[in-house]
């Protein structure tokens, strides 16, 4: 009797135990499904892109996901990273890898004026820039002199710079010791002594009397008191040295006229890079008015001295 109540007894506790092995696994498992469902899911690195990966927000293929922070180490798929506590951030087909190149957004292209040009390789040379003027050709400029003595009674030419043509009037000069001469010979014309006239004509032909005037007091028959200086070439006037009334005499410069078929280029080189420059090299010369439009020529000239303001050296630069 006494031993079956000990079987019984034995029974009873190891129930109890399996019982209470199983509520303590029960809990164990509920526990551990529990917590996995709630927990963030951390990516697994892949050596290789996913295959056919589409973004459900953007519609756009998915290569692979990557840190930003570290860019080298690609995942398969979305999570957190396990470098930082952020997201991941997944790279699309169409953008194309970043390794081994550099991408602009095309608005920032835009702002920044970026300009794509093709890499080729050539002989490299010594080219810098600088800043120059044009001036006018003065081994070629003509002047308006006065043979005679005389006073400006009209000046047509007002200020510098003003344009003229071949043969346009300049200034008019009043001549008063012509008169005398041109109306013996108008009295001598008219007496007919031939030897008489041809002696006037010489002698006025003395006096810088033009054959043109004597010409006109033929026809008219009274001596011409007025000389007309005119431009000998197409051009700018640079130098206007009389006004109106102003006496002038023999070789005495009124005017100065500049053609514009050529003009010199003045060239501001900084005094560091003076000894770069020699006479002969080529130089090519644009305008900022139109940038478009090139100019080539050669150095003629290096000035001597020193601009004290600017610390620069004049070169002279002519076309080709």
């Amino acid at each position: 009797m006494s031993s079956t109540m000990k079987s019984k007894s034995l029974l009873k506790i190891v129930a109890l135990t399996l019982a209470g092995a199983g509520l303590a696994f029960g809990g164990y498992w509920v526990g551990v499904n529990k917590h996995s469902g709630t927990a963030p899911t951390t990516a697994s690195p892949t050596s290789a892109a996913s295959n056919d990966k589409i973004d459900p927000k953007t519609g756009r293929k998915v290569l692979y996901w990557h840190d930003p922070m570290v860019p080298s180490q690609k995942f398969d798929k979305p999570g957190k990273s396990p470098f930082m506590d952020m997201p991941l951030v997944p790279v699309y087909a169409d953008e194309g890898s970043s390794e081994g190149g550099v991408k602009v957004n095309p608005t920032l292209q835009q702002n920044l004026g970026i300009r794509f040009a093709t890499v080729r390789r050539e002989k490299t040379r010594d080219v810098f820039e600088v800043v120059g003027t044009t001036q006018f050709d003065e081994s070629a400029a003509e002047v308006v002199q006065s043979r005679v003595t005389g006073y400006i009674d009209r000046l047509h030419a007002r200020a510098p710079m003003q344009r003229v043509k071949r043969g346009e009037p300049v200034a008019s000069l009043f001549v008063p010791e012509w008169i005398g001469p041109q109306e013996e010979y108008l009295a001598l014309k008219r007496s007919g002594n031939s030897e008489l006239v041809a002696a006037a004509r010489q002698r006025m032909r003395a006096l810088s009397i033009p054959d043109g005037l004597v010409a006109q007091a033929d026809r008219t028959g009274q001596a011409q008191k007025h000389l007309t200086l005119t431009s000998p070439v197409t051009g700018v006037i640079t130098e206007l040295a009389v006004r109106d009334g102003a006496m002038v005499s023999p070789g005495m410069t009124v005017a100065k006229v500049a053609g514009l078929n050529k003009v010199w280029l003045i060239g501001e080189v900084p005094e560091l890079l003076a000894n770069s420059v020699r006479p002969g090299m080529t130089v090519e010369a644009n305008f900022a008015g139109d940038p478009n439009r090139k100019y080539t020529g050669k150095v003629r000239e290096i000035l001597p001295g020193v601009n004290a303001a600017t610390r620069t050296v004049q070169v002279t630069c002519y076309p080709i």
